[in-house]
Protein backbone atom coordinates (compact mmCIF):
# COMPACT_ATOMS: atom_id res chain seq x y z
CA UNK A 1 0.00 0.00 0.00
CA UNK A 2 1.55 3.34 -1.06
CA UNK A 3 1.57 6.49 1.09
CA UNK A 4 -1.51 7.95 -0.63
CA UNK A 5 -3.50 4.74 -0.06
CA UNK A 6 -2.52 4.53 3.61
CA UNK A 7 -3.67 8.09 4.33
CA UNK A 8 -7.14 7.84 2.79
CA UNK A 9 -10.24 6.55 4.58
CA UNK A 10 -11.22 2.98 3.81
CA UNK A 11 -14.64 2.76 2.18
CA UNK A 12 -17.33 0.13 2.67
CA UNK A 13 -20.84 -0.57 1.43
CA UNK A 14 -23.70 -2.62 2.87
CA UNK A 15 -26.42 -4.64 1.17
CA UNK A 16 -29.11 -6.33 3.27
CA UNK A 17 -31.19 -9.08 1.69
CA UNK A 18 -33.02 -10.23 4.78
CA UNK A 19 -35.44 -9.38 7.55
CA UNK A 20 -35.67 -6.62 10.13
CA UNK A 21 -33.21 -8.51 12.34
CA UNK A 22 -30.72 -8.36 9.47
CA UNK A 23 -31.46 -4.62 9.16
CA UNK A 24 -30.55 -4.12 12.79
CA UNK A 25 -27.38 -6.21 12.60
CA UNK A 26 -26.24 -4.57 9.36
CA UNK A 27 -26.73 -1.08 10.78
CA UNK A 28 -24.89 -2.01 13.98
CA UNK A 29 -21.87 -3.26 12.05
CA UNK A 30 -21.94 -0.20 9.79
CA UNK A 31 -21.88 2.10 12.82
CA UNK A 32 -18.93 0.17 14.31
CA UNK A 33 -16.97 0.50 11.07
CA UNK A 34 -17.69 4.23 10.90
CA UNK A 35 -16.44 4.60 14.46
CA UNK A 36 -13.17 2.97 13.31
CA UNK A 37 -12.78 5.56 10.56
CA UNK A 38 -14.32 3.72 7.63
CA UNK A 39 -16.48 5.72 5.22
CA UNK A 40 -19.84 4.27 4.16
CA UNK A 41 -20.74 4.57 0.47
CA UNK A 42 -23.66 3.29 -1.65
CA UNK A 43 -23.37 -0.33 -2.76
CA UNK A 44 -22.88 0.61 -6.43
CA UNK A 45 -19.90 2.90 -5.72
CA UNK A 46 -16.23 1.87 -5.48
CA UNK A 47 -15.39 0.47 -2.04
CA UNK A 48 -12.64 -1.40 -0.25
CA UNK A 49 -15.16 -3.77 1.34
CA UNK A 50 -18.71 -4.81 0.47
CA UNK A 51 -20.79 -6.30 3.29
CA UNK A 52 -23.66 -8.54 2.21
CA UNK A 53 -26.14 -9.67 4.86
CA UNK A 54 -27.57 -12.77 3.24
CA UNK A 55 -30.94 -14.51 3.59
CA UNK A 56 -31.89 -18.18 3.36
CA UNK A 57 -35.63 -18.24 4.02
CA UNK A 58 -36.43 -19.30 0.43
CA UNK A 59 -34.50 -20.67 -2.53
CA UNK A 60 -35.02 -17.31 -4.21
CA UNK A 61 -33.43 -15.51 -1.25
CA UNK A 62 -30.50 -17.95 -1.32
CA UNK A 63 -30.02 -17.36 -5.05
CA UNK A 64 -30.13 -13.59 -4.53
CA UNK A 65 -27.45 -13.93 -1.86
CA UNK A 66 -25.12 -15.71 -4.29
CA UNK A 67 -25.97 -13.27 -7.09
CA UNK A 68 -25.33 -10.25 -4.87
CA UNK A 69 -21.86 -11.52 -3.96
CA UNK A 70 -21.14 -12.01 -7.66
CA UNK A 71 -22.51 -8.54 -8.44
CA UNK A 72 -20.32 -6.98 -5.76
CA UNK A 73 -17.29 -8.61 -7.35
CA UNK A 74 -18.32 -7.32 -10.79
CA UNK A 75 -18.87 -3.78 -9.47
CA UNK A 76 -15.65 -3.76 -7.44
CA UNK A 77 -13.17 -6.38 -8.70
CA UNK A 78 -10.61 -5.53 -5.99
CA UNK A 79 -12.93 -5.13 -3.00
CA UNK A 80 -13.13 -7.48 -0.03
CA UNK A 81 -16.53 -9.20 0.03
CA UNK A 82 -17.96 -10.03 3.44
CA UNK A 83 -20.87 -12.50 3.42
CA UNK A 84 -22.77 -12.69 6.72
CA UNK A 85 -26.22 -13.79 7.82
CA UNK A 86 -28.34 -16.89 7.41
CA UNK A 87 -27.15 -18.12 4.02
CA UNK A 88 -23.53 -17.65 5.04
CA UNK A 89 -24.27 -19.82 8.10
CA UNK A 90 -25.80 -22.78 6.27
CA UNK A 91 -24.14 -22.59 2.84
CA UNK A 92 -20.96 -20.54 3.14
CA UNK A 93 -19.18 -22.99 0.84
CA UNK A 94 -21.45 -21.76 -1.97
CA UNK A 95 -20.12 -18.20 -1.69
CA UNK A 96 -16.72 -18.45 -3.42
CA UNK A 97 -16.67 -14.71 -4.20
CA UNK A 98 -16.48 -13.87 -0.49
CA UNK A 99 -13.13 -13.34 1.24
CA UNK A 100 -14.90 -13.33 4.61
CA UNK A 101 -17.73 -15.78 5.40
CA UNK A 102 -19.19 -14.94 8.79
CA UNK A 103 -21.81 -17.16 10.44
CA UNK A 104 -24.60 -16.18 12.78
CA UNK A 105 -22.54 -16.44 15.98
CA UNK A 106 -19.73 -14.15 14.79
CA UNK A 107 -21.33 -11.14 13.10
CA UNK A 108 -20.18 -8.67 15.74
CA UNK A 109 -16.60 -9.74 14.94
CA UNK A 110 -16.82 -8.41 11.37
CA UNK A 111 -14.87 -5.16 12.06
CA UNK A 112 -12.01 -7.11 13.67
CA UNK A 113 -12.11 -9.72 10.91
CA UNK A 114 -11.88 -7.01 8.26
CA UNK A 115 -8.87 -5.46 9.98
CA UNK A 116 -7.30 -8.92 10.14
CA UNK A 117 -7.90 -9.55 6.44
CA UNK A 118 -6.46 -6.19 5.39
CA UNK A 119 -3.40 -6.97 7.52
CA UNK A 120 -2.81 -10.63 6.56
CA UNK A 121 -4.69 -11.15 3.30
CA UNK A 122 -5.91 -14.61 4.34
CA UNK A 123 -9.48 -15.76 3.65
CA UNK A 124 -11.55 -15.98 6.85
CA UNK A 125 -14.41 -18.42 7.45
CA UNK A 126 -16.08 -18.30 10.86
CA UNK A 127 -19.11 -20.58 10.92
CA UNK A 128 -19.83 -22.57 14.09
CA UNK A 129 -22.54 -24.87 15.42
CA UNK A 130 -25.28 -22.72 16.99
CA UNK A 131 -26.71 -25.21 19.48
CA UNK A 132 -25.30 -23.38 22.49
CA UNK A 133 -25.03 -19.88 21.02
CA UNK A 134 -25.71 -16.98 23.37
CA UNK A 135 -27.50 -13.75 22.45
CA UNK A 136 -25.14 -11.65 20.35
CA UNK A 137 -25.50 -8.07 21.57
CA UNK A 138 -24.68 -5.48 18.92
CA UNK A 139 -25.53 -2.07 20.45
CA UNK A 140 -26.63 0.84 18.28
CA UNK A 141 -27.80 4.34 19.17
CA UNK A 142 -29.43 5.48 15.93
CA UNK A 143 -30.29 4.48 12.37
CA UNK A 144 -28.58 7.10 10.24
CA UNK A 145 -30.78 6.95 7.15
CA UNK A 146 -34.11 5.77 8.60
CA UNK A 147 -36.89 7.53 10.50
CA UNK A 148 -37.84 4.40 12.46
CA UNK A 149 -35.31 2.31 14.33
CA UNK A 150 -35.06 -1.43 14.89
CA UNK A 151 -34.09 -3.03 18.16
CA UNK A 152 -33.25 -6.73 18.08
CA UNK A 153 -34.39 -8.22 21.38
CA UNK A 154 -34.59 -11.92 20.45
CA UNK A 155 -32.84 -14.41 18.19
CA UNK A 156 -33.31 -18.03 17.16
CA UNK A 157 -36.32 -20.33 16.97
CA UNK A 158 -37.32 -23.64 18.58
CA UNK A 159 -40.48 -24.25 16.55
CA UNK A 160 -38.98 -26.25 13.63
CA UNK A 161 -41.86 -25.80 11.20
CA UNK A 162 -41.48 -28.52 8.60
CA UNK A 163 -40.66 -26.07 5.79
CA UNK A 164 -38.28 -23.75 7.63
CA UNK A 165 -34.50 -23.63 7.62
CA UNK A 166 -34.21 -20.66 10.00
CA UNK A 167 -33.68 -22.70 13.23
CA UNK A 168 -30.58 -24.15 11.55
CA UNK A 169 -29.42 -20.74 10.33
CA UNK A 170 -30.12 -18.82 13.56
CA UNK A 171 -29.95 -21.45 16.29
CA UNK A 172 -32.14 -21.92 19.34
CA UNK A 173 -34.16 -19.09 20.84
CA UNK A 174 -32.38 -16.63 23.11
CA UNK A 175 -33.07 -13.10 24.33
CA UNK A 176 -31.34 -9.84 25.09
CA UNK A 177 -30.92 -8.92 28.76
CA UNK A 178 -33.96 -6.72 29.59
CA UNK A 179 -31.80 -4.13 31.35
CA UNK A 180 -29.71 -3.83 28.19
CA UNK A 181 -32.87 -3.48 26.10
CA UNK A 182 -33.92 -0.49 28.20
CA UNK A 183 -30.50 1.16 27.90
CA UNK A 184 -30.48 0.75 24.14
CA UNK A 185 -34.08 1.93 23.79
CA UNK A 186 -33.18 5.08 25.75
CA UNK A 187 -30.27 5.78 23.41
CA UNK A 188 -32.32 5.19 20.26
CA UNK A 189 -35.28 7.28 21.51
CA UNK A 190 -33.04 10.36 21.57
CA UNK A 191 -33.09 10.43 17.76
CA UNK A 192 -36.14 8.36 16.74
CA UNK A 193 -39.85 8.63 17.56
CA UNK A 194 -40.52 4.98 16.69
CA UNK A 195 -38.76 1.74 17.64
CA UNK A 196 -39.58 -1.63 16.10
CA UNK A 197 -38.95 -4.59 18.39
CA UNK A 198 -37.45 -7.28 16.16
CA UNK A 199 -36.62 -10.93 16.57
CA UNK A 200 -36.72 -14.26 14.78
CA UNK A 201 -39.49 -15.42 17.14
CA UNK A 202 -40.17 -12.15 18.95
CA UNK A 203 -43.11 -13.43 20.99
CA UNK A 204 -40.83 -15.92 22.76
CA UNK A 205 -38.78 -13.12 24.27
CA UNK A 206 -37.54 -13.48 27.82
CA UNK A 207 -37.97 -17.16 28.67
CA UNK A 208 -34.47 -17.37 30.16
CA UNK A 209 -35.20 -14.25 32.23
CA UNK A 210 -38.55 -15.61 33.50
CA UNK A 211 -40.45 -12.83 31.78
CA UNK A 212 -42.60 -12.31 28.69
CA UNK A 213 -42.66 -9.91 25.76
CA UNK A 214 -45.53 -8.09 27.48
CA UNK A 215 -43.34 -7.62 30.56
CA UNK A 216 -40.59 -6.13 28.40
CA UNK A 217 -42.97 -3.80 26.56
CA UNK A 218 -44.43 -2.60 29.85
CA UNK A 219 -40.91 -1.75 31.08
CA UNK A 220 -40.05 0.11 27.88
CA UNK A 221 -43.23 2.19 28.02
CA UNK A 222 -42.61 3.03 31.66
CA UNK A 223 -38.84 3.63 31.58
CA UNK A 224 -38.52 5.28 28.15
CA UNK A 225 -41.33 7.90 28.31
CA UNK A 226 -39.75 9.96 25.52
CA UNK A 227 -40.48 7.16 23.01
CA UNK A 228 -43.62 8.02 21.03
CA UNK A 229 -44.35 4.72 19.29
CA UNK A 230 -43.34 1.10 19.86
CA UNK A 231 -43.98 -1.39 17.07
CA UNK A 232 -43.74 -5.20 17.12
CA UNK A 233 -42.29 -6.64 13.93
CA UNK A 234 -44.19 -9.95 14.07
CA UNK A 235 -45.86 -12.15 16.65
CA UNK A 236 -47.34 -15.65 16.56
CA UNK A 237 -51.05 -16.09 17.27
CA UNK A 238 -50.28 -18.50 20.14
CA UNK A 239 -48.44 -15.71 21.97
CA UNK A 240 -51.34 -13.25 21.94
CA UNK A 241 -52.48 -14.02 25.47
CA UNK A 242 -54.66 -11.85 27.72
CA UNK A 243 -51.77 -9.99 29.43
CA UNK A 244 -50.39 -9.01 26.02
CA UNK A 245 -53.78 -7.97 24.64
CA UNK A 246 -54.61 -6.04 27.82
CA UNK A 247 -51.36 -4.12 27.42
CA UNK A 248 -52.01 -3.46 23.74
CA UNK A 249 -55.55 -2.23 24.40
CA UNK A 250 -54.50 0.09 27.21
CA UNK A 251 -51.47 1.70 25.56
CA UNK A 252 -51.91 3.66 22.31
CA UNK A 253 -48.13 4.12 22.15
CA UNK A 254 -48.00 0.49 20.96
CA UNK A 255 -48.53 0.56 17.19
CA UNK A 256 -51.99 -0.52 16.06
CA UNK A 257 -50.66 -3.09 13.62
CA UNK A 258 -50.03 -6.77 14.30
CA UNK A 259 -48.34 -9.01 11.76
CA UNK A 260 -49.51 -12.51 12.73
CA UNK A 261 -48.09 -15.31 10.53
CA UNK A 262 -50.79 -17.67 9.22
CA UNK A 263 -49.08 -19.69 6.44
CA UNK A 264 -52.25 -21.58 5.45
CA UNK A 265 -56.00 -21.37 5.95
CA UNK A 266 -56.39 -25.16 5.80
CA UNK A 267 -56.15 -27.19 9.01
CA UNK A 268 -54.73 -30.23 7.22
CA UNK A 269 -51.97 -28.14 5.64
CA UNK A 270 -51.20 -26.44 8.97
CA UNK A 271 -50.74 -29.86 10.54
CA UNK A 272 -48.28 -30.93 7.83
CA UNK A 273 -46.45 -27.65 8.36
CA UNK A 274 -46.10 -28.37 12.10
CA UNK A 275 -47.81 -25.08 12.94
CA UNK A 276 -49.06 -25.05 16.57
CA UNK A 277 -52.66 -23.86 15.99
CA UNK A 278 -55.70 -24.45 13.80
CA UNK A 279 -57.86 -21.99 11.89
CA UNK A 280 -60.56 -21.90 14.57
CA UNK A 281 -58.04 -20.77 17.19
CA UNK A 282 -56.52 -18.22 14.81
CA UNK A 283 -59.86 -16.73 13.82
CA UNK A 284 -61.13 -16.52 17.40
CA UNK A 285 -57.97 -14.67 18.42
CA UNK A 286 -58.10 -12.02 15.70
CA UNK A 287 -61.81 -11.46 16.34
CA UNK A 288 -61.00 -10.90 20.02
CA UNK A 289 -58.34 -8.38 19.01
CA UNK A 290 -60.83 -6.52 16.80
CA UNK A 291 -63.39 -6.42 19.61
CA UNK A 292 -60.79 -4.69 21.75
CA UNK A 293 -59.32 -2.42 19.03
CA UNK A 294 -61.79 -2.14 16.13
CA UNK A 295 -59.57 -0.21 13.67
CA UNK A 296 -56.40 -2.26 14.19
CA UNK A 297 -54.47 -3.47 11.15
CA UNK A 298 -53.85 -7.23 11.04
CA UNK A 299 -51.62 -8.73 8.35
CA UNK A 300 -50.15 -12.18 7.86
CA UNK A 301 -47.64 -14.36 6.01
CA UNK A 302 -49.06 -16.93 3.63
CA UNK A 303 -47.44 -19.84 1.81
CA UNK A 304 -49.02 -21.37 -1.30
CA UNK A 305 -48.41 -24.80 -2.81
CA UNK A 306 -47.13 -26.58 0.29
CA UNK A 307 -46.45 -30.29 -0.46
CA UNK A 308 -49.70 -32.17 -0.91
CA UNK A 309 -51.85 -29.01 -1.03
CA UNK A 310 -54.94 -29.92 -3.04
CA UNK A 311 -57.25 -27.61 -4.93
CA UNK A 312 -59.74 -28.05 -2.07
CA UNK A 313 -57.16 -27.05 0.55
CA UNK A 314 -56.14 -24.03 -1.53
CA UNK A 315 -59.79 -22.98 -1.74
CA UNK A 316 -60.16 -23.43 2.04
CA UNK A 317 -57.28 -21.00 2.44
CA UNK A 318 -58.82 -18.48 0.05
CA UNK A 319 -62.14 -18.53 1.90
CA UNK A 320 -60.42 -18.23 5.27
CA UNK A 321 -58.47 -15.18 4.09
CA UNK A 322 -61.72 -13.49 3.07
CA UNK A 323 -63.31 -14.40 6.40
CA UNK A 324 -60.41 -12.93 8.38
CA UNK A 325 -60.47 -9.61 6.48
CA UNK A 326 -56.74 -9.03 6.74
CA UNK A 327 -55.47 -5.56 5.93
CA UNK A 328 -52.80 -7.08 3.66
CA UNK A 329 -50.91 -10.33 3.04
CA UNK A 330 -47.28 -11.29 2.50
CA UNK A 331 -47.57 -14.17 0.02
CA UNK A 332 -44.85 -16.63 -0.98
CA UNK A 333 -44.97 -19.80 -3.07
CA UNK A 334 -43.57 -22.78 -1.14
CA UNK A 335 -39.80 -23.15 -1.44
CA UNK A 336 -38.29 -26.58 -0.75
CA UNK A 337 -35.32 -25.86 1.52
CA UNK A 338 -32.70 -28.57 1.63
CA UNK A 339 -32.61 -30.44 4.94
CA UNK A 340 -36.18 -29.66 5.98
CA UNK A 341 -38.92 -32.27 6.37
CA UNK A 342 -41.10 -30.55 3.79
CA UNK A 343 -38.42 -30.87 1.12
CA UNK A 344 -38.61 -34.67 1.46
CA UNK A 345 -42.41 -34.88 1.47
CA UNK A 346 -44.25 -36.63 -1.32
CA UNK A 347 -46.71 -34.89 -3.63
CA UNK A 348 -44.63 -31.78 -4.28
CA UNK A 349 -46.87 -29.21 -5.98
CA UNK A 350 -45.61 -28.04 -9.40
CA UNK A 351 -44.04 -24.57 -9.26
CA UNK A 352 -46.48 -23.31 -11.88
CA UNK A 353 -49.38 -24.21 -9.57
CA UNK A 354 -47.67 -22.68 -6.52
CA UNK A 355 -47.19 -19.41 -8.39
CA UNK A 356 -50.73 -19.40 -9.76
CA UNK A 357 -52.14 -19.82 -6.25
CA UNK A 358 -49.80 -17.12 -4.96
CA UNK A 359 -50.98 -14.74 -7.69
CA UNK A 360 -54.61 -15.32 -6.70
CA UNK A 361 -53.81 -14.57 -3.05
CA UNK A 362 -51.85 -11.45 -3.99
CA UNK A 363 -54.82 -10.21 -6.03
CA UNK A 364 -57.06 -10.79 -3.01
CA UNK A 365 -54.54 -8.96 -0.82
CA UNK A 366 -54.76 -5.90 -3.05
CA UNK A 367 -58.56 -5.89 -2.70
CA UNK A 368 -58.36 -6.32 1.07
CA UNK A 369 -55.76 -3.56 1.36
CA UNK A 370 -57.83 -1.05 -0.61
CA UNK A 371 -60.88 -1.93 1.48
CA UNK A 372 -58.99 -1.41 4.73
CA UNK A 373 -57.48 1.85 3.52
CA UNK A 374 -60.91 3.13 2.41
CA UNK A 375 -62.29 2.44 5.90
CA UNK A 376 -59.98 5.19 7.20
CA UNK A 377 -61.34 8.02 5.05
CA UNK A 378 -62.54 10.83 7.32
CA UNK A 379 -60.73 9.48 10.39
CA UNK A 380 -57.79 10.98 12.26
CA UNK A 381 -54.45 9.20 12.45
CA UNK A 382 -50.94 9.86 13.68
CA UNK A 383 -48.30 9.81 10.95
CA UNK A 384 -44.53 9.49 11.10
CA UNK A 385 -43.13 11.50 8.16
CA UNK A 386 -40.47 9.54 6.28
CA UNK A 387 -39.88 10.60 2.67
CA UNK A 388 -40.31 13.61 0.40
CA UNK A 389 -41.48 13.88 -3.18
CA UNK A 390 -41.38 17.22 -5.02
CA UNK A 391 -44.62 18.42 -3.43
CA UNK A 392 -45.59 15.90 -0.73
CA UNK A 393 -44.36 14.15 2.36
CA UNK A 394 -45.04 10.45 2.81
CA UNK A 395 -45.14 8.39 5.96
CA UNK A 396 -46.88 5.62 7.89
CA UNK A 397 -49.57 5.70 10.53
CA UNK A 398 -49.63 3.62 13.70
CA UNK A 399 -51.58 1.04 11.66
CA UNK A 400 -48.71 1.02 9.13
CA UNK A 401 -50.86 2.67 6.50
CA UNK A 402 -48.84 4.64 3.93
CA UNK A 403 -50.20 8.19 3.58
CA UNK A 404 -49.19 11.20 1.47
CA UNK A 405 -49.62 14.72 2.86
CA UNK A 406 -49.35 17.88 0.76
CA UNK A 407 -46.30 20.01 1.50
CA UNK A 408 -42.79 19.26 2.70
CA UNK A 409 -42.67 18.40 6.39
CA UNK A 410 -39.64 17.41 8.49
CA UNK A 411 -38.63 13.75 8.19
CA UNK A 412 -38.98 11.93 11.49
CA UNK A 413 -41.74 14.23 12.76
CA UNK A 414 -44.95 12.81 14.24
CA UNK A 415 -48.15 14.69 13.35
CA UNK A 416 -51.90 14.14 13.59
CA UNK A 417 -53.63 14.10 10.22
CA UNK A 418 -57.10 13.53 8.82
CA UNK A 419 -57.34 10.89 6.09
CA UNK A 420 -59.04 12.72 3.20
CA UNK A 421 -59.25 10.29 0.28
CA UNK A 422 -58.01 7.15 -1.43
CA UNK A 423 -56.52 8.15 -4.78
CA UNK A 424 -55.10 5.47 -7.11
CA UNK A 425 -54.63 3.06 -4.18
CA UNK A 426 -52.79 5.78 -2.19
CA UNK A 427 -54.21 7.37 0.96
CA UNK A 428 -53.99 11.16 1.07
CA UNK A 429 -54.28 13.19 4.25
CA UNK A 430 -54.13 16.73 5.58
CA UNK A 431 -52.66 18.04 8.80
CA UNK A 432 -55.26 18.08 11.56
CA UNK A 433 -57.19 21.32 11.60
CA UNK A 434 -56.59 22.21 7.96
CA UNK A 435 -59.35 22.25 5.38
CA UNK A 436 -59.95 19.03 3.47
CA UNK A 437 -60.18 19.87 -0.24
Amino acid sequence: MDEEDSSRRMKFSVKNLGCKVNDYEAESIARQLEERGYERVPFEEPADASLIFTCAVTNTAAAKSRQMAHRARKLNPDCVIVAAGCYAQIAGDKLPDAELVIGSAHKKEIPDALDEYFRDGMRIVRVDNLEHASFDEMPIDRFEHQTRAYLKVQDGCNQFCSYCVIPYARGRERSMDPDHVILEAKRIAKSHHEIVLAGIHTGRYGREYHMTLADLIRRILREVPELSRLRISSIEVTELDDPFLDLLEENPRIARHLHIPLQSGSDTVLKRMNRPYDTAFYYAKIEEIRRRIPDISISCDLMTGFPGETDEEAEETMQFLKKCRFSFLHVFPFSAREGTKAAAMKDQVPMEVRRKRAAACIALSEQLYDSYKASWIGKDAEILFEEHTETETQGHTSEYLPVSVEGLHPRGELCTITIAELRDHQLCGVLKGREIR
